[in-house]
């Protein structure tokens, strides 16, 4: 048996599920670069629940499109967490309807027993911190991709 490539993979939306660190970086990169206005974000107490509807990247795609000579794709995501007891930000404005913010990833923090603390990491030294009784995330695709507007893969400056 060999691992799985993304060449072998087939395009259908993603529905992807994280219960462990391990698992949430695979989440965490495939969200890397994703775009969300601040309303975007929802939190909902009684539920202990948290989601983000993101325009994400499709980095799954890159190569399909570069071996197809098509444009590179974005589509729109939910990520949900779920066990969620805090939300807490830094460096977002929730009030201003234009921000549009940047996730460049998201990392878990455990604590003692199953809790612990997810950071999602935004552009510009922005983030949001869940705290939550135990990690569960989800990511959904729930769009049809898109042509990505810059039709560029995005870069980082070191």
């Amino acid at each position: 048996m060999t691992d799985a490539r993304f060449e072998d993979a087939r395009e259908t939306p993603l529905n992807l599920g994280a219960l462990e660190g391990e698992d949430l970086k695979i989440i965490s990169a495939l969200v890397q670069d994703a775009v969300f206005p601040a309303t975007a974000m929802t939190w909902r107490p009684g539920q202990h629940r948290f989601g983000l509807l993101l325009n994400r990247f499709r980095w799954e795609d890159v190569e399909a499109a570069k071996k197809r000579g098509r444009p590179v794709e974005r589509v729109q995501s939910l990520l949900v967490v779920e066990n969620v007891l805090g939300v807490s930000s830094n460096g977002v404005d929730r009030r201003d309807p234009d921000l549009v913010l940047s996730l460049l990833s998201a990392d878990w923090h455990p604590g003692t027993d199953a809790e612990g603390e997810l950071h999602l990491i935004l552009a510009g030294d922005g983030a949001i911190r869940l705290r939550v009784e135990a990690l569960e995330v989800t990511l959904k695709d729930v769009t049809r991709p898109y042509v990505a507007p810059s039709r560029k893969v995005p870069g980082h400056d070191i």
